[in-house]
Protein backbone atom coordinates (compact mmCIF):
# COMPACT_ATOMS: atom_id res chain seq x y z
CA UNK A 1 0.00 0.00 0.00
CA UNK A 2 1.33 3.45 -0.95
CA UNK A 3 0.86 5.79 2.01
CA UNK A 4 2.27 8.87 0.26
CA UNK A 5 3.56 11.75 2.37
CA UNK A 6 2.42 12.75 5.84
CA UNK A 7 -1.01 14.38 5.91
CA UNK A 8 0.06 17.66 7.53
CA UNK A 9 2.85 18.15 4.98
CA UNK A 10 0.44 17.30 2.19
CA UNK A 11 -2.15 19.78 3.47
CA UNK A 12 0.47 22.53 3.34
CA UNK A 13 1.40 21.56 -0.22
CA UNK A 14 -2.23 21.55 -1.32
CA UNK A 15 -2.78 25.03 0.10
CA UNK A 16 0.33 26.33 -1.69
CA UNK A 17 -0.93 24.87 -4.98
CA UNK A 18 -4.38 26.36 -4.37
CA UNK A 19 -2.99 29.85 -3.82
CA UNK A 20 -0.57 29.57 -6.75
CA UNK A 21 -3.40 28.49 -9.04
CA UNK A 22 -5.75 31.28 -8.00
CA UNK A 23 -3.25 34.11 -7.64
CA UNK A 24 -0.70 33.34 -10.36
CA UNK A 25 -2.02 30.92 -12.97
CA UNK A 26 -5.61 32.04 -13.51
CA UNK A 27 -4.57 35.69 -14.04
CA UNK A 28 -2.05 34.50 -16.67
CA UNK A 29 -4.57 32.51 -18.71
CA UNK A 30 -5.37 35.22 -21.24
CA UNK A 31 -1.69 35.79 -22.00
CA UNK A 32 -1.12 32.04 -22.46
CA UNK A 33 -4.11 31.81 -24.79
CA UNK A 34 -2.91 34.77 -26.86
CA UNK A 35 0.73 33.66 -27.12
CA UNK A 36 -0.03 29.93 -27.34
CA UNK A 37 2.81 29.46 -24.89
CA UNK A 38 3.53 29.52 -21.16
CA UNK A 39 5.86 32.31 -19.98
CA UNK A 40 9.27 31.12 -18.83
CA UNK A 41 8.93 32.82 -15.44
CA UNK A 42 5.83 30.76 -14.69
CA UNK A 43 7.57 27.58 -15.82
CA UNK A 44 10.38 28.37 -13.40
CA UNK A 45 7.92 28.99 -10.55
CA UNK A 46 6.34 25.61 -11.27
CA UNK A 47 9.81 24.04 -11.05
CA UNK A 48 10.52 25.87 -7.80
CA UNK A 49 7.31 24.53 -6.24
CA UNK A 50 8.42 20.98 -7.03
CA UNK A 51 5.35 20.22 -9.14
CA UNK A 52 7.30 18.29 -11.77
CA UNK A 53 8.27 15.81 -9.08
CA UNK A 54 5.01 15.15 -7.26
CA UNK A 55 4.81 11.51 -8.42
CA UNK A 56 8.54 10.74 -8.26
CA UNK A 57 9.70 8.95 -5.09
CA UNK A 58 11.47 11.01 -2.45
CA UNK A 59 14.53 8.77 -2.80
CA UNK A 60 15.07 10.27 -6.26
CA UNK A 61 14.39 13.89 -5.33
CA UNK A 62 10.63 13.97 -5.83
CA UNK A 63 7.81 14.72 -3.44
CA UNK A 64 6.50 11.15 -3.52
CA UNK A 65 2.73 11.62 -3.47
CA UNK A 66 0.53 8.59 -3.69
CA UNK A 67 -2.23 8.44 -6.30
CA UNK A 68 -4.94 9.77 -3.98
CA UNK A 69 -2.80 12.75 -3.04
CA UNK A 70 -1.80 13.37 -6.66
CA UNK A 71 -5.43 13.54 -7.77
CA UNK A 72 -6.16 16.26 -5.20
CA UNK A 73 -3.19 18.36 -6.35
CA UNK A 74 -4.07 17.92 -10.02
CA UNK A 75 -7.73 18.73 -9.40
CA UNK A 76 -6.68 21.96 -7.70
CA UNK A 77 -4.20 22.84 -10.45
CA UNK A 78 -6.84 22.26 -13.13
CA UNK A 79 -8.97 25.07 -11.80
CA UNK A 80 -6.61 27.03 -14.08
CA UNK A 81 -6.05 26.54 -17.81
CA UNK A 82 -5.24 22.95 -18.70
CA UNK A 83 -2.07 24.16 -20.44
CA UNK A 84 -0.39 24.51 -17.05
CA UNK A 85 -1.20 20.93 -16.09
CA UNK A 86 -0.07 19.73 -19.50
CA UNK A 87 3.34 21.27 -18.90
CA UNK A 88 3.97 18.93 -15.95
CA UNK A 89 1.56 16.18 -16.94
CA UNK A 90 3.88 14.00 -19.01
CA UNK A 91 6.64 14.18 -16.40
CA UNK A 92 4.26 13.49 -13.53
CA UNK A 93 2.48 10.75 -15.45
CA UNK A 94 2.98 8.76 -18.61
CA UNK A 95 6.42 10.17 -19.49
CA UNK A 96 8.13 9.11 -16.27
CA UNK A 97 6.09 6.37 -14.67
CA UNK A 98 7.32 3.58 -16.92
CA UNK A 99 10.77 4.39 -15.57
CA UNK A 100 9.51 4.58 -11.99
CA UNK A 101 7.66 1.26 -12.29
CA UNK A 102 9.98 -0.87 -14.41
CA UNK A 103 13.31 0.95 -14.78
CA UNK A 104 16.63 -0.34 -13.52
CA UNK A 105 18.30 1.40 -10.62
CA UNK A 106 20.92 2.89 -12.96
CA UNK A 107 18.16 4.27 -15.23
CA UNK A 108 16.33 5.77 -12.29
CA UNK A 109 19.47 7.43 -10.96
CA UNK A 110 20.26 8.83 -14.41
CA UNK A 111 16.89 10.46 -15.06
CA UNK A 112 14.54 10.73 -12.09
CA UNK A 113 16.38 13.39 -10.05
CA UNK A 114 16.51 15.70 -13.08
CA UNK A 115 12.87 15.01 -13.91
CA UNK A 116 11.83 15.76 -10.33
CA UNK A 117 13.33 19.25 -10.43
CA UNK A 118 12.05 20.02 -13.91
CA UNK A 119 15.61 20.31 -15.22
CA UNK A 120 14.39 18.01 -17.99
CA UNK A 121 10.85 17.18 -19.07
CA UNK A 122 9.79 13.71 -20.13
CA UNK A 123 7.48 12.82 -23.00
CA UNK A 124 5.64 9.64 -23.98
CA UNK A 125 6.15 8.64 -27.63
CA UNK A 126 3.50 6.03 -28.36
CA UNK A 127 0.91 7.36 -30.83
CA UNK A 128 1.64 7.03 -34.55
CA UNK A 129 -0.07 8.35 -37.71
CA UNK A 130 -1.98 5.08 -38.14
CA UNK A 131 -1.87 3.74 -34.59
CA UNK A 132 -3.13 5.62 -31.56
CA UNK A 133 -5.50 3.55 -29.51
CA UNK A 134 -4.16 0.40 -31.23
CA UNK A 135 -0.91 0.50 -29.26
CA UNK A 136 -0.19 -3.19 -29.76
CA UNK A 137 0.30 -2.70 -33.51
CA UNK A 138 2.69 0.24 -33.67
CA UNK A 139 4.98 0.31 -36.69
CA UNK A 140 8.04 2.23 -35.44
CA UNK A 141 10.87 -0.28 -35.75
CA UNK A 142 13.89 -0.95 -33.54
CA UNK A 143 16.29 -3.16 -35.52
CA UNK A 144 19.08 -4.86 -33.61
CA UNK A 145 22.62 -3.94 -34.63
CA UNK A 146 25.06 -5.69 -32.32
CA UNK A 147 24.33 -4.46 -28.82
CA UNK A 148 22.41 -1.46 -30.18
CA UNK A 149 19.03 -0.84 -31.79
CA UNK A 150 18.45 1.34 -34.86
CA UNK A 151 15.08 3.07 -34.61
CA UNK A 152 12.98 4.40 -37.49
CA UNK A 153 9.44 5.72 -37.58
CA UNK A 154 7.13 8.61 -36.84
CA UNK A 155 5.30 9.43 -33.63
CA UNK A 156 2.33 11.80 -33.75
CA UNK A 157 0.64 14.29 -31.37
CA UNK A 158 3.44 13.87 -28.83
CA UNK A 159 2.81 16.18 -25.89
CA UNK A 160 5.80 18.24 -24.72
CA UNK A 161 8.04 16.78 -27.44
CA UNK A 162 9.57 20.18 -28.15
CA UNK A 163 10.28 20.70 -24.45
CA UNK A 164 11.43 17.15 -23.69
CA UNK A 165 14.82 16.10 -22.38
CA UNK A 166 13.91 12.41 -22.65
CA UNK A 167 11.24 10.22 -24.23
CA UNK A 168 9.65 6.98 -23.23
CA UNK A 169 9.56 5.44 -26.69
CA UNK A 170 7.58 2.40 -27.81
CA UNK A 171 9.00 0.57 -30.83
CA UNK A 172 8.66 -2.85 -32.45
CA UNK A 173 11.79 -4.91 -31.81
CA UNK A 174 10.47 -8.15 -33.28
CA UNK A 175 8.81 -7.69 -36.69
CA UNK A 176 7.93 -11.39 -36.79
CA UNK A 177 5.67 -11.10 -33.75
CA UNK A 178 2.30 -9.48 -34.22
CA UNK A 179 0.66 -7.52 -31.47
CA UNK A 180 1.92 -6.71 -28.00
CA UNK A 181 4.71 -9.25 -27.62
CA UNK A 182 6.97 -7.61 -30.21
CA UNK A 183 6.96 -4.11 -28.65
CA UNK A 184 9.75 -2.75 -26.43
CA UNK A 185 9.92 0.42 -24.32
CA UNK A 186 13.08 2.53 -24.53
CA UNK A 187 14.43 5.56 -22.70
CA UNK A 188 15.52 7.91 -25.48
CA UNK A 189 17.47 11.11 -24.68
CA UNK A 190 16.00 14.00 -26.69
CA UNK A 191 19.44 14.94 -28.01
CA UNK A 192 20.02 11.58 -29.70
CA UNK A 193 21.19 11.95 -33.32
CA UNK A 194 18.45 11.21 -35.85
CA UNK A 195 15.58 12.80 -33.89
CA UNK A 196 13.77 15.70 -35.53
CA UNK A 197 10.50 17.41 -34.66
CA UNK A 198 7.59 18.47 -36.81
CA UNK A 199 5.91 21.85 -36.55
CA UNK A 200 3.86 22.53 -33.44
CA UNK A 201 0.27 21.42 -33.96
CA UNK A 202 -2.48 24.04 -34.13
CA UNK A 203 -5.26 22.66 -31.96
CA UNK A 204 -8.92 23.36 -31.27
CA UNK A 205 -8.18 24.13 -27.64
CA UNK A 206 -5.62 23.88 -24.86
CA UNK A 207 -3.50 26.65 -26.36
CA UNK A 208 -0.17 26.87 -24.58
CA UNK A 209 0.26 23.09 -24.72
CA UNK A 210 2.75 21.78 -27.24
CA UNK A 211 2.29 18.71 -29.41
CA UNK A 212 4.09 17.73 -32.60
CA UNK A 213 5.41 14.81 -34.62
CA UNK A 214 8.64 13.14 -33.58
CA UNK A 215 10.57 11.84 -36.59
CA UNK A 216 13.07 9.02 -35.98
CA UNK A 217 15.70 8.43 -38.66
CA UNK A 218 18.27 5.76 -37.75
CA UNK A 219 18.31 6.73 -34.09
CA UNK A 220 20.82 4.49 -32.34
CA UNK A 221 20.11 3.38 -28.76
CA UNK A 222 22.05 0.83 -26.71
CA UNK A 223 20.26 -2.20 -25.29
CA UNK A 224 20.80 -0.61 -21.86
CA UNK A 225 18.20 1.99 -22.91
CA UNK A 226 15.44 -0.63 -22.74
CA UNK A 227 13.29 0.18 -19.71
CA UNK A 228 14.23 -2.47 -17.17
CA UNK A 229 17.31 -3.50 -19.17
CA UNK A 230 17.80 -6.10 -21.95
CA UNK A 231 15.79 -8.72 -20.08
CA UNK A 232 12.68 -6.60 -20.73
CA UNK A 233 12.97 -6.91 -24.50
CA UNK A 234 9.46 -7.29 -25.92
CA UNK A 235 7.72 -6.23 -22.71
CA UNK A 236 7.14 -2.58 -23.54
CA UNK A 237 3.44 -2.88 -24.25
CA UNK A 238 2.84 -4.16 -20.74
CA UNK A 239 4.81 -1.26 -19.27
CA UNK A 240 2.71 1.12 -21.36
CA UNK A 241 -0.54 -0.40 -20.13
CA UNK A 242 0.51 -0.03 -16.49
CA UNK A 243 1.47 3.58 -17.14
CA UNK A 244 -1.85 4.31 -18.87
CA UNK A 245 -3.82 2.66 -16.04
CA UNK A 246 -2.33 5.20 -13.64
CA UNK A 247 -2.57 8.02 -16.17
CA UNK A 248 -6.30 7.55 -16.59
CA UNK A 249 -6.87 8.24 -12.91
CA UNK A 250 -4.72 11.34 -13.28
CA UNK A 251 -6.82 12.49 -16.25
CA UNK A 252 -9.99 11.89 -14.28
CA UNK A 253 -8.66 14.42 -11.77
CA UNK A 254 -7.90 16.80 -14.65
CA UNK A 255 -11.49 16.53 -15.86
CA UNK A 256 -12.84 17.00 -12.35
CA UNK A 257 -10.75 20.10 -11.68
CA UNK A 258 -11.73 21.86 -14.87
CA UNK A 259 -15.38 20.83 -14.34
CA UNK A 260 -15.30 22.52 -10.94
CA UNK A 261 -14.00 25.69 -12.61
CA UNK A 262 -16.81 25.65 -15.18
CA UNK A 263 -19.51 25.01 -12.60
CA UNK A 264 -18.19 27.86 -10.44
CA UNK A 265 -18.15 30.28 -13.38
CA UNK A 266 -21.67 29.33 -14.47
CA UNK A 267 -23.04 29.55 -10.93
CA UNK A 268 -21.63 33.04 -10.47
CA UNK A 269 -22.99 34.11 -13.85
CA UNK A 270 -26.43 32.77 -12.91
CA UNK A 271 -26.34 34.86 -9.73
CA UNK A 272 -25.37 38.09 -11.47
CA UNK A 273 -27.01 38.00 -14.92
CA UNK A 274 -30.58 39.30 -14.98
CA UNK A 275 -33.37 38.52 -17.38
CA UNK A 276 -37.06 39.35 -16.95
CA UNK A 277 -36.13 41.47 -13.96
CA UNK A 278 -34.48 38.74 -11.84
CA UNK A 279 -31.16 36.86 -11.79
CA UNK A 280 -31.32 34.00 -14.29
CA UNK A 281 -30.48 31.58 -11.47
CA UNK A 282 -34.04 32.06 -10.22
CA UNK A 283 -35.42 30.49 -13.39
CA UNK A 284 -36.04 26.79 -12.90
CA UNK A 285 -34.70 25.65 -16.26
CA UNK A 286 -31.38 27.36 -15.51
CA UNK A 287 -31.44 25.74 -12.06
CA UNK A 288 -31.84 22.36 -13.80
CA UNK A 289 -28.72 22.98 -15.87
CA UNK A 290 -26.79 23.90 -12.74
CA UNK A 291 -28.12 20.93 -10.76
CA UNK A 292 -27.25 18.41 -13.47
CA UNK A 293 -23.76 19.89 -13.74
CA UNK A 294 -23.18 19.73 -10.00
CA UNK A 295 -24.36 16.12 -9.93
CA UNK A 296 -21.98 15.18 -12.75
CA UNK A 297 -19.15 16.98 -10.96
CA UNK A 298 -19.64 15.21 -7.64
CA UNK A 299 -20.05 11.80 -9.31
CA UNK A 300 -16.82 12.33 -11.27
CA UNK A 301 -14.95 13.44 -8.17
CA UNK A 302 -16.00 10.41 -6.15
CA UNK A 303 -15.23 7.96 -8.97
CA UNK A 304 -11.79 9.49 -9.39
CA UNK A 305 -10.97 9.32 -5.70
CA UNK A 306 -12.27 5.77 -5.34
CA UNK A 307 -10.09 4.63 -8.26
CA UNK A 308 -7.08 6.39 -6.73
CA UNK A 309 -7.62 4.70 -3.36
CA UNK A 310 -7.84 1.28 -4.98
CA UNK A 311 -4.68 1.95 -6.98
CA UNK A 312 -2.80 2.91 -3.82
CA UNK A 313 -4.11 -0.12 -1.98
CA UNK A 314 -3.69 -2.79 -4.68
CA UNK A 315 -1.15 -1.34 -7.12
CA UNK A 316 -3.65 -1.68 -9.96
CA UNK A 317 -7.12 -0.40 -10.79
CA UNK A 318 -7.73 -1.22 -14.45
CA UNK A 319 -11.53 -1.32 -14.34
CA UNK A 320 -11.91 1.56 -11.92
CA UNK A 321 -9.41 3.77 -13.80
CA UNK A 322 -11.27 3.30 -17.06
CA UNK A 323 -14.64 3.94 -15.39
CA UNK A 324 -13.31 7.13 -13.82
CA UNK A 325 -11.69 8.38 -17.03
CA UNK A 326 -14.76 7.57 -19.13
CA UNK A 327 -17.28 9.16 -16.80
CA UNK A 328 -15.31 12.26 -15.79
CA UNK A 329 -14.24 13.19 -19.32
CA UNK A 330 -17.74 12.71 -20.72
CA UNK A 331 -19.16 14.63 -17.74
CA UNK A 332 -16.78 17.51 -18.42
CA UNK A 333 -18.17 17.70 -21.95
CA UNK A 334 -21.74 17.76 -20.68
CA UNK A 335 -20.90 20.38 -18.07
CA UNK A 336 -19.14 22.58 -20.64
CA UNK A 337 -22.15 22.43 -22.93
CA UNK A 338 -24.58 23.34 -20.14
CA UNK A 339 -22.38 26.18 -18.93
CA UNK A 340 -22.25 27.71 -22.41
CA UNK A 341 -26.05 27.39 -22.53
CA UNK A 342 -26.39 29.19 -19.19
CA UNK A 343 -24.32 32.06 -20.61
CA UNK A 344 -26.50 32.24 -23.72
CA UNK A 345 -24.95 34.28 -26.52
CA UNK A 346 -22.14 35.39 -24.23
CA UNK A 347 -21.03 31.76 -23.92
CA UNK A 348 -20.15 31.75 -27.63
CA UNK A 349 -17.98 34.85 -27.38
CA UNK A 350 -14.24 34.53 -26.84
CA UNK A 351 -14.23 37.37 -24.29
CA UNK A 352 -15.86 35.00 -21.79
CA UNK A 353 -13.84 32.23 -20.12
CA UNK A 354 -16.41 29.53 -20.75
CA UNK A 355 -15.83 29.61 -24.52
CA UNK A 356 -12.18 28.62 -24.04
CA UNK A 357 -12.99 25.97 -21.46
CA UNK A 358 -15.60 24.47 -23.80
CA UNK A 359 -12.87 23.98 -26.42
CA UNK A 360 -10.25 22.82 -23.94
CA UNK A 361 -12.22 19.94 -22.44
CA UNK A 362 -13.04 18.31 -25.78
CA UNK A 363 -9.63 16.64 -25.85
CA UNK A 364 -10.23 14.85 -22.55
CA UNK A 365 -12.46 12.30 -24.27
CA UNK A 366 -9.72 11.41 -26.76
CA UNK A 367 -6.21 11.18 -25.29
CA UNK A 368 -4.80 8.37 -23.18
CA UNK A 369 -7.57 6.15 -24.49
CA UNK A 370 -10.75 7.42 -26.13
CA UNK A 371 -14.12 6.99 -24.46
CA UNK A 372 -14.77 4.08 -26.79
CA UNK A 373 -11.52 2.35 -25.73
CA UNK A 374 -12.53 2.82 -22.09
CA UNK A 375 -15.86 1.16 -22.82
CA UNK A 376 -14.06 -1.83 -24.34
CA UNK A 377 -11.69 -2.12 -21.36
CA UNK A 378 -14.56 -1.90 -18.88
CA UNK A 379 -16.67 -4.51 -20.67
CA UNK A 380 -13.77 -6.94 -21.09
CA UNK A 381 -12.98 -6.72 -17.40
CA UNK A 382 -16.62 -7.30 -16.52
CA UNK A 383 -16.73 -10.39 -18.73
CA UNK A 384 -13.55 -12.04 -17.42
Amino acid sequence: MNAGIESDVFDQLLEVVRRFTQERLIPAEAAVEEADDIPEDIIQEIRDLGLFGISIPEAYGGIGLNMAQETLVIEELCNASLAFRSLIGTTVGIGSQGLVMDGTEAQKQAFLPRLATGEIISSFALTEPDHGSDAAHIQTTARRDGDDFIINGTKRYITNASRAGMFTLLARTDPDKEGASGVTAFLMPAGSPGISLGTTDKKMGQRGTRTCDVLLDDVRLPSSAIIGGPDNLGKGFYTAMKVLDRGRIHLSAVATGTSQRMVSIATEYARERKQFGVPIGQHQLVQALLADSQTDLLAARHLCRAAARKYDRDGSAVLEASCAKLFSSEAAGRIADRCVQIHGGAGYIADYQIERLYRDVRLLRIYEGTSQIQQVIIARNMLK
